[in-house]
């Protein structure tokens, strides 16, 4: 039996990253020689075992046969004389098919993946075993995003042909959305549905998305030209790696896609159009309810962030509260929205603009803190106020008669009146 550490581990080890996980492929190993030593078996449909003190995981190394269209449709193959090299060319990336002895130090590296890594570049394993998994698809675009490597141009031509033959419809959603928050969660977003994009499979799976590409914008405000510019920019122009938050982002502008004609490309009132989209998009991919309601609300307000200086005490308190999701406030991550959908834009004086935004956000986090700070208690004559459906009313009203009085002291000591 040889043990050896595997997988993304060990590419990011040469990458000089700080590995999450570890994991560990047994050549020559049996069921029983591992509960033997104290493993602990949790593999389904493959002999996976915890190791029993770092509980890291360990799996025999194994063969894979294809038997369906499914994205699970697979029979595996184990014994103990599968070597170390047929366990790697079952793996997606030559990047993800390196071992290590951690015994000798020695890296054991048959398809060339160091070289790939040192030259940033993302190549298939096997064509043929590729092929069987749809979900690599996904994934050599999100492994682009997270890395920022190429994709190697055959390996590209293949995840064309795989989506051209129909690859992604036997995906699940949750797999799928799985591979969008993990891309969501690298720096360089953008470039996973970019890709996605050009190998044809984001029309597949998030059409809301590939349409915006085709949607005009004034190029005064945003220079790419279209709406799937502007909205891969802010992506890209945020460094936040809060997926709810580039979730927000990537589809604050859904609404644009449904801009009547004789508005192009002013998109006068697509703030209250993404509601469609935005639900159609998390139906299909069975997005979370809070990643879902929080694109909602940032959709429909992140256009009053750039009128809050001239906005009513009544309309700041409602953008206030529509933050307020699965009784948690989300403001900051509002916040950081719109700071997305500003930083890609152009505007002719970027510091004062700046500064201006700034100040917006401390605007709207101190009108947070004073409604929060107000009790039911603190309203005049509370004692002799009868307890029914109206007092909320008279509540509601009072928090925005002070929060009146707070935005004018604000304004005033910043020199905005």
């Amino acid at each position: 039996m040889k043990i050896y550490k595997v997988g993304g581990a060990v590419r990011d080890e040469i990458l000089g990253l700080k590995a999450h996980d570890n994991d560990y492929v047994v050549v020559g190993g049996s069921k029983e020689e591992m509960t033997a030593m104290g493993f602990i078996s949790v593999g389904k449909s493959f002999p996976v075992f915890l190791h029993p003190d770092t509980k890291e995981e360990y799996a025999l190394a194994r063969k894979e046969i294809k038997k369906g269209k499914k994205h699970t449709d697979f029979e595996f193959v184990f014994s103990p004389d599968i070597s170390l090299e047929e366990d790697l060319e079952r793996r997606d990336l030559t990047c993800n098919a390196i071992a290590l002895d951690e015994e000798s130090g020695e890296y054991i590296n048959p398809f060339g993946g160091i070289k790939d890594i040192q030259n940033k570049i993302l190549r298939c394993v096997n064509e043929t075993h590729f092929v069987e998994d749809p979900l690599r698809v996904l994934r050599v675009c999100r492994f682009s995003a997270q890395l920022d490597f190429e994709i190697e141009p055959k390996t590209l031509e293949l995840c064309q042909k795989m989506v051209g033959e129909g690859a992604m419809e036997n995906l699940p959603a949750e797999r799928i959305w799985e591979e969008v928050v993990k891309a969501l969660k690298a720096e360089k977003s953008s470039k996973f549905f970019v890709l996605m994009r050009k190998i044809g499979a984001l029309k597949k799976i998030m059409p809301e998305i590939d349409v915006l590409f085709e949607v005009p914008e004034k190029t005064k405000y945003h220079p790419e030209g279209n709406t799937g510019g502007h909205v891969m920019s802010a992506l890209d122009a945020i460094k936040s790696k809060n997926a709810l938050i580039k979730f927000g982002v990537l589809t604050h502008d859904l609404g644009k896609a449904l801009t009547p004609k004789n508005e192009l490309p002013s998109h006068h009132g697509h703030a209250n159009r993404a509601k469609e989209p935005i639900l159609s998009l998390c139906k299909r991919l069975n997005v979370p309810n809070i990643y879902k309601d929080f694109a909602l609300q940032s959709a429909k307000f992140h256009m009053h962030y750039f009128t809050i200086f001239e906005m009513r005490a009544a309309k700041i308190y409602e953008l206030i509260c529509a933050m307020i999701i699965a009784h948690r406030s989300y403001l900051k991550e509002y916040i950081e929205v719109c700071r997305a959908d500003f930083l890609g834009s152009a505007c002719e004086n970027r510091q004062k603009e700046s500064e201006m935004f700034e100040l917006k956000a401390k605007l709207l986090e101190s009108s947070e803190k004073t409604i929060r700070s107000i009790k039911a208690n603190d309203v005049p004559e509370f004692e002799n106020l009868q307890k029914d459906e109206h007092f909320g009313e008279i509540l509601r009203d009072y928090k925005i008669e002070t929060l009146s009085k707070k935005i004018k002291e604000f304004k005033k000591d910043e020199s905005l009146l």
